[in-house]
């Protein structure tokens, strides 16, 4: 690899890190093996922040969805597989880019189930979820670097949890609620610093949330409905409201539609309140998810059970709210279910 003093030969330096900031992050891999000052650079926290402020990001939503399997070829009919395996997609809206990351190398087979995605300074965190073989409860972390194009496994998760509410707010990851590997709802939390690869204990919410959600709404972290140990399936109405400053909870009543699973469906709406997105429209009422990209929010589901998955893209009006739904054309392969997602600005 050469080592250029000059981060361009002949260009001034301002001129020569304007040109790299405006390249596009799917060139990135391979510009970083141009020489060592560019590696550096491409891969500097501060050359992202560099790019978010002029500009020059894209904000993308990354998918967890059913992997796309092709017809038979040879006329037959081939039986369809019991479990179906899941990858991750990414659907960049200004470019009506689809895209594959590449599979994580512990699990070339296909995610583990139910596992959740956030991300933070244009790196995507995977955690948790089910072992797809044996559907053993995991406390793998992983993150993706879109610049190197490559998976590392982190610290792991301090407890086996699953189905609980995660949101990323300034480097951090946070988690809470869901349940253990023996069905028991949880109230704990914990937050994740992607940087310094640790964990630290958060204080407890004041009651159990498991298959709770979580959103981001500023600088609080809502977690949305849950239900306890003893009412499995019996959603609350309620949310707990973090402030991640204080470090203090506060429970907020009437947030939610009573009994209704919360999981990646949902959105603020009119009035301010937590909406759920598969009652915003007939054509998303099954299955529907959402992901929130900023001035739209991509939104996906189906018009009736076994129905086939249908992309929308709703833009948002003055107020930050979601309009009229205009349908995105998905190519076949990535067409499949989509069992959550997130918002990932690379």
């Amino acid at each position: 690899m050469e080592d250029y003093t000059e981060l361009i030969p002949g260009l001034p330096e301002e001129i020569a890190l304007q040109c790299l900031t405006r390249m596009h992050y799917i060139v990135h891999e391979v510009a970083s093996h141009v020489c060592q000052r560019w590696r550096l650079l491409l891969q500097c926290r501060d050359f992202y922040y560099h790019r978010k402020q002029s500009g020059y990001t894209h904000k993308t939503a990354c998918l967890v969805q059913s992997l796309h399997i092709p017809a038979d070829s040879s006329g037959g009919n081939s039986k369809p597989e019991n479990q179906p395996k899941y990858g991750l997609s990414v659907f960049e809206p200004d470019s009506d880019i689809w895209s594959q990351v590449d599979p994580v190398p512990k699990y070339p087979d296909g995610l583990p189930l139910f596992c959740q995605v956030a991300s933070s300074e244009g790196k995507l965190v995977m955690m948790g979820g089910w072992n797809p073989g044996s559907w053993e409860p995991l406390r793998d972390v992983f993150v993706y670097d879109f610049t190197t194009r490559r998976w590392t496994q982190r610290v792991d998760m301090p407890s086996n949890r699953s189905f609980f509410a995660v949101g990323a707010f300034d480097g951090k990851i946070y988690v809470a609620g869901g349940h253990d590997e023996s069905k028991n709802a949880l109230k704990s939390a914990w937050v994740y610093d992607i940087t310094a690869d640790e964990w630290t204990e958060l204080a407890p919410m004041s009651e159990e949330r498991d298959e709770c959600e979580g959103v981001f709404v500023g600088s609080e972290f809502w977690v949305i409905s849950g239900y306890d140990t003893e009412s499995q399936g019996l959603f609350k109405n309620t949310a707990e409201v973090l402030d991640i400053t204080t470090g203090t909870w506060r429970r907020v009543e009437e947030a939610w539609g009573v009994n209704r699973c919360p999981r990646a469906c949902v959105t603020v709406g009119q009035n301010g309140n937590f909406v759920c997105l598969a009652d915003t429209d007939p054509a998303i009422q099954v299955g529907a998810c959402g992901v929130d990209l900023g001035d739209r929010t991509l939104v996906t589901g189906s018009a009736y059970q076994g129905a086939p998955q249908t992309f929308f893209l709703a833009e948002k009006n003055h107020q930050g709210h979601n309009s009229k739904l205009v349908k995105v054309d998905a190519p076949d392969e990535f067409s499949g279910f989509v069992q959550s997602g997130c918002f990932v600005e690379i």
